[in-house]
């Protein structure tokens, strides 16, 4: 026995095994590159058959709209779609115009403008079975208005992708709070617009639907995440529209496209039925909010959607109704107010415009006050940047995972998706150099356990509450600040994440925030840009002035900021510089 042991190992001994190993590795190599080829041929189906969905919305919308006008001769889209929301809600409530010739003069203008912008991810067909019921009914604040939703907002039987493979096929099994709310009030929800890669951008393209460009220059992006939502009002596709903000979202857009948005207070609508790539992050609050073409847009959509409904259907949503005395008071006001936040310089562009409204509030008998944000640097990088990626961004790239990774979002990803311990040796590298992009690299890597997760939540609450001190002690009702812009040119917002530092401060404060145009860029504007240095004179310095170039024409906006929950007071506020920045256009052309 033992001697048949020893023949049997020598035996083996002598096999010869590496033919049998180069199969191996060979078949585990083929295997591993069909799975891959496989794979990849599963998210090419599925993003085929995504845009198979939306050219059939769409053509259907084409002919919904023909045989409309076939059947009503005398129909003019363009003198419905001109109209101001108060101007055309008071002809839908006094039956001078009637909801059906609205929403097909509406989805006839929205396929115009997405031929040209790329903007909308879907027509809701289910619009034209809703046209029956509100006709019975006849009542709600918006009876007969058509409403564009971002992407993400849940409509029944439709997707809500965030713009990544792994979100299509999953229609929605109800409605949003939202959405339900809105068709309670009367409103049609009939589009739904595009978005970037996973939210988490302010670009709009995306590997399922493409890339979303700005109404006023086709070379120019039309912000994001909120992007399809700004396009599409800013063309005038839409009258009134839904986007949603943590960073920017809904801001960017609307500074970009030349329209009005607003950030209330998170919570203060509900976010039942928002879908995200990172759902769970609470470090920095995400908030759902209106577009639209004037600051009266905006309100009638608060006062619509504050109401009963939604607090039944959310009882976690506080029950305050919209206050209308806050809103139209006209006493004056004591208005904090700074040109340089100190972490990017502002363009040109924006510093102009923020000093005009600035000098237009002073002659109006209001009283303005300087306020410097506080600690911006640190509170950029160890508590915004950390708050929301304190998982290292893991989350946000596993719903990515084997997505083409649009171009918008490159520089994103890739920062993202490198080893933690090559970062911290890029972050130290670069520290003497380059400090605030080795701090922006520290900040990306998030938190290492709960502990510090919970210490990080401390330290957010910490601030919040030195920055309301502040405002205490300078006794301001609301703060006039710079908003970013001009519009970018392509591919540059997922690398320069430095800019954000206008409105990401208010999604870590939960401050209500919004934005009204009030100029457009000048000659004199982009020759300035020669002269720019930036805040840092660093490599993000040089990138924003790449980003901004050739703006002229392009639209530039302020944001209006309040303290949390008076949000009406923040409305208060942007209706105020929309008032005195078209009298003062109307004064000049007299």
């Amino acid at each position: 026995m033992g001697r048949f042991n020893v023949q049997q190992l020598t035996i083996d001994m002598d096999f010869n095994w590496t033919p049998v190993i180069a199969t191996i590795v060979c078949g585990t190599g083929a295997l591993y590159l069909y799975l891959k080829w496989r794979n990849n041929q599963k998210i090419q189906k599925k993003i085929l058959n995504a845009r198979k969905r939306r050219d059939k919305s769409f053509q259907q919308a084409e002919q919904a709209v023909q045989q409309f006008k076939i059947q009503n001769p005398d129909f003019k889209s363009s003198s419905i779609v001109s109209l101001s929301l108060p101007e055309l809600t008071g002809k839908l409530k006094d039956g001078s115009l009637q909801p059906d010739a609205v929403l097909y003069a509406f989805m006839e203008k929205a396929l115009e403008v997405n031929k040209n912008l790329n903007c909308s991810t879907e027509i809701i067909m289910e619009c034209e079975a809703q046209l029956k019921d509100i006709n019975t009914q006849k009542k709600g604040l918006l009876y007969g208005v058509p409403i564009s939703i971002k992407d993400n907002i849940a409509y029944e039987g439709h997707d809500t992708s965030c713009g990544v493979v792994s979100k299509l096929d999953q229609p929605a099994l109800m409605d949003s709070v939202l959405v339900t709310v809105l068709k309670k009030q009367g409103a049609i929800p009939f589009i739904k617009t595009n978005i970037p890669q996973g939210l988490l951008n302010y670009d709009c393209g995306n590997p399922v639907y493409g890339q979303t460009l700005n109404p006023y220059n086709l070379q120019k992006t039309p912000g994001g995440s909120s992007g399809g939502e700004g396009a599409l009002i800013g063309g005038g596709g839409s009258i009134l529209g839904i986007g949603s903000d943590i960073g920017g979202s809904i801001r960017i857009p609307a500074s970009f496209c030349g329209i009005c948005g607003f950030k209330p207070t998170a919570k203060r609508l509900s976010l039942q039925g928002i879908n995200s790539c990172v759902r769970g992050q609470k470090s920095v609050l995400s908030s759902i909010g209106p577009m639209g073409r004037d600051v009266e847009s905006l309100a009638l959509f608060m006062r619509a959607l504050l109401c009963q409904d939604m607090f039944s259907l959310d009882p976690t949503i506080p029950p305050i109704q919209f206050n209308q005395e806050v809103y139209e008071s006209s006493e004056p006001l004591r208005i904090g107010y700074y040109e340089n936040d100190g972490y990017q310089q502002p363009s040109p562009s924006m510093a102009r415009a923020f000093r005009e409204t600035k000098d237009l509030l002073e002659r109006a008998g209001h009283t303005l006050v300087p306020f410097q944000p506080l600690r911006l640097y640190h509170t950029m990088h160890e508590l915004t940047l950390r708050g929301v990626f304190s998982d290292g961004g893991r989350t946000f790239l596993s719903n990515m995972k084997g997505d083409p990774v649009d171009p918008c979002l490159c520089g994103q990803t890739t920062k993202l998706a490198t080893p933690g311990f090559i970062k911290k040796l890029i972050s130290a590298v670069l520290r003497p150099f380059y400090p605030r992009i080795s701090a922006f690299i520290d900040g990306s890597l998030g938190v290492g356990s709960v502990e510090e997760l919970w210490k990080l939540h401390d330290n957010i609450e910490q601030y919040i509450q030195e920055v309301i001190a502040e405002w205490r002690r300078l006794n301001v009702d609301v703060l006039l600040c710079p908003m970013l812009g001009p519009a970018y040119n392509f591919c540059y917002c997922g690398s320069i994440g430095s800019a954000l530092s206008y409105t990401a401060l208010y999604n870590l404060l939960n401050f209500p925030a919004g934005v009204v145009s009030v100029s457009t860029v000048t000659e004199e504007d982009e020759a300035q840009l020669s002269h720019y240095k930036g805040a840092h004179g660093d490599a993000w310095d040089k990138l924003f002035v790449k980003a901004v170039k050739g703006g002229v024409g392009l639209p530039v906006a302020v944001q209006c900021v309040s303290l949390p929950w008076q949000d009406e007071m923040c409305l208060r506020f942007m209706r105020e510089v929309e008032q005195l920045t078209a009298k003062n256009k109307l004064t000049k052309k007299h």
